[in-house]
């Protein structure tokens, strides 16, 4: 009898599950272009060499294959925190996840390892995939923010959770900024993470004393006539909130209580009102970025200043920043020129930390690294203001700022808001 390992059950086994992983392979690659919404069964099976029957053999419908490819993503994630919580100490736990995230991007680089799908989209499922993989990914965080040492007060509680969440979202930000690298200096670039990590961009005992900054009003807004601001404002809650698919139309024009025939008065799709969103978050940036620029005293504190007024933004007003994850949906030419105008509001900052280190107000570190670890911590800001909203404003950007001003080890040094 042959026993070759190719025939019989186990075989045809093999051969199912090698099939399914390549079209979730496919799948999670068109994600990661074009978010759940932009992925079809077509694009699948041409990605695998299938017809389109054969990928509905697999999967029913094209959620249930989304669905299968988060699921698969939050698994490896579940690995990376089990391989960082074996560490000994805080620090060390740190250390690892971060590194750990560089390695696997190196091995998907390298076309060692299957693709890694953002967990951005989980938003765009319906139920009950939404819930389940939401529960999971709540459950993933809980786990890094069992990396840092236990509470002893609610206010630490509140620390433990916004360091995981940084730490957490800081990685899942790696693929906007990770493709201006060569794989070769992924080792260095991971080192160099873990520094920012560790002890922040201030020097030790250095004094972190943010203002929030008064700036002008953008021009975009100045030159709207009410109600294409009021589309961009109730928008950007919604895509927040609920992600593109979630955020219909039907449901836009329901927050300001017109008709959908008013918001095609003013906008020809929903794609451009994103694009719009994005075009008003960067201009607002790059306004408090400018304010800060020309405000009094060291680089330092005008980089406290900045990055405090804007966490003011995320986590206090009623216009937020519109995430960055919502570029999945854009038409490629769109997110890369969205991706390239995020670059240079992170080499902006970058500029401001180099003329600190210079003066000595800024520790010595990869300017280029921090600008995007600082980019990512206020553009995740959002997801937490529903869960620190019962903190007085100033104490709710006080701890989430000193992620940035002193890492997330030490014990920050409590520093009003004014």
């Amino acid at each position: 009898m042959d026993a070759r390992p190719d025939q019989g059950e186990d075989a045809t086994t093999q051969r199912f599950q090698q099939k399914r992983d390549r079209i979730l392979d496919a799948a999670a690659q068109l994600i990661n272009r074009h978010g759940v919404k932009g992925m079809t069964f077509v694009d699948v099976a041409e990605l695998v060499g299938l017809n389109t029957t054969s990928v509905t053999y697999y999967f029913k419908r094209k959620e249930l294959l989304a669905a299968a490819v988060l699921d698969r993503s939050i698994d490896r994630l579940e690995e990376l925190i089990r391989d960082a919580a074996a560490q000994p100490t805080p620090r060390a736990r740190v250390a690892r996840y971060v590194q750990a995230h560089f390695e696997l991007h190196a091995r998907i680089q390298l076309n060692r390892e299957r693709p890694y799908t953002v967990l951005s989209d989980i938003r765009a499922l319906g139920e009950p995939f939404r819930t389940d993989l939401t529960a999971r990914y709540v459950g993933a965080l809980r786990a890094v923010r069992e990396f840092f040492a236990p509470p002893l007060t609610a206010r630490d509680k509140v620390l433990r959770t916004i360091r995981a969440h940084v730490l957490v979202q800081n990685m899942f930000w790696l693929p906007g900024w990770l493709a201006l690298y060569s794989v070769d200096d992924y080792p260095r670039l991971s080192r160099r993470m873990i520094e920012i990590f560790e002890h922040g961009i201030t020097p030790a005992a250095a004094a972190w004393t943010p203002q929030l900054l008064t700036v002008k009003t953008p021009s975009r807004t100045a030159e709207a006539e009410g109600m294409p601001e009021n589309f961009a404002r109730a928008a950007t809650c919604l895509i927040n909130e609920k992600g593109y698919r979630g955020a219909s139309v039907e449901q836009i024009a329901s927050e300001l209580n017109v008709t959908k025939g008013s918001f095609y008065h003013h906008l020809e799709a929903k794609d451009e009102l994103v694009l719009e969103c994005f075009r008003r978050s960067h201009e607002r940036i790059e306004l408090v970025q400018r304010a800060a620029i020309d405000a009094n005293g060291s680089q330092r504190d005008r980089l406290a200043s900045a990055i405090a007024t804007l966490l003011d933004v995320q986590l206090c007003s009623d216009f937020p920043l519109l995430r960055t994850t919502a570029l999945q949906v854009l038409p490629s030419e769109w997110r890369t020129d969205m991706l390239e105008r995020s670059t240079r509001l992170a080499r902006r900052f970058a500029g401001m930390m180099i003329d600190g280190i210079s003066e000595g107000s800024v520790r010595a570190l990869d300017p280029l690294i921090a600008s995007q670890v600082v980019m990512g911590t206020l553009n995740a800001a959002y997801d937490l203001r529903g869960w620190i909203s019962t903190l007085p404003d100033p104490t709710a950007i006080s701890l989430y700022g000193s992620t940035v001003a002193h890492g997330l080890l030490a014990d920050p040094v409590d520093f009003a808001v004014d």
